[in-house]
């Protein structure tokens, strides 16, 4: 079986794709993720039978989530689609399509994207971090996914902003309960805070108004590099990955490739550093590309 699906559950939007050999696209829909836990189900089951009917193909299938499924409990947790949270949510989709299906973080199925055909390709340990609305990241060790014991590995955003400076105590509060998570330093609404102040959350224009010359939205942009810089050199201290790779509508900003290395370098424990920081090649199409492979090659026989 060469033909692998992936699906990419969003908030708001749900996107399917179906890979043929050697991962070449076959079909790609998007459809309104529906309210409620059943309908969303539904829709996604309605989504694979459809694609597979029209392209006459059986394929596996693995799915991206805005969560995880707890090892402890079977159940999907820490979903902001609070939807999926407390469902057992691999095996509910298994039973209406009669096969087995593979359920990640959507950060993880970015990062094992990019690790299998995107900007990483070939490199031993990745470590793919999306930048946007949130922020989140994944590890992928020789071409595999990890995950950890508690499926915690690469849960880069409710890690604490490292090497804190006095201007930035006391941390700010996380809705997670903790103080310091780096989402709230680094998501695109994070940026937006530090450049326009309490109730903004739109950076987008916040580039252009830099490069017109912009102070306010200079300064932003620069603070948010070093605290970017900081939180890469603390996970780079433990996994000294071989490539580093941004995604989410942040990774777009072009000045984080070239300032990144110097930033970073002071905080690194080593006398020689070179990373190599890039920017996702399947950019938005990386989560759902991802999902469709976290059935590898060596595994499609037994599905």
């Amino acid at each position: 079986m060469s033909y692998r699906i992936g699906i990419d559950l969003g908030g708001t939007k749900t996107e399917i794709l179906l890979l043929g050999p050697q991962g070449k696209e076959i079909l790609r829909r998007r459809a309104p993720t529906p309210s409620g836990y059943a309908a969303a189900l539904e829709m996604m089951a309605g989504l694979v039978r459809q694609a597979e009917a029209e392209a006459g193909v059986r394929a596996t299938v693995g799915v991206g989530i805005p969560g995880c499924i707890s090892p402890a409990t079977g159940l999907v947790k820490n979903a902001n689609s609070n939807a999926l949270n407390g469902h057992p949510f691999d095996k509910d989709l298994s039973a209406l399509l009669g096969r087995e299906v593979r359920v990640a973080n959507d950060a993880n199925c970015f990062a094992l994207s990019e690790a299998s055909d995107g900007a990483a390709a070939g490199c031993g340990v990745v470590f793919g971090v999306i930048i946007g609305t949130g922020c989140g990241g994944g590890i992928v060790v020789d071409g595999k996914l990890l995950e950890g014991k508690h499926r915690l590995a690469g849960e880069f955003g409710h890690t604490p902003l490292p090497w804190p400076r006095p201007e930035e105590m006391p941390l700010r509060r996380c809705w997670c309960g903790q103080a310091g998570c780096l989402e709230l330093y680094l998501a695109g609404p994070a940026l937006a805070f530090e450049c326009d102040g309490p109730g903004a959350r739109d950076a987008s224009a916040i580039p252009a108004r830099a490069a017109a010359g912009d102070a306010r939205a200079q300064a932003a942009l620069e603070i948010h590099a070093d605290r970017l810089a900081r939180g890469l050199a603390s996970i780079t201290n433990v996994l000294d990955p071989d490539a580093i790779v941004l995604g989410g509508g942040l990774s777009n900003l072009p000045h984080l490739y070239e300032v990144l290395p110097g930033l970073m370098r002071p905080y690194i424990f080593s006398d020689a550093f070179s990373p190599n920081i890039v920017r996702a090649k399947h950019g938005d199409s990386s989560g759902v590309r991802g999902a469709a492979w976290l059935w590898p090659a060596e595994e499609e026989a037994t599905a």
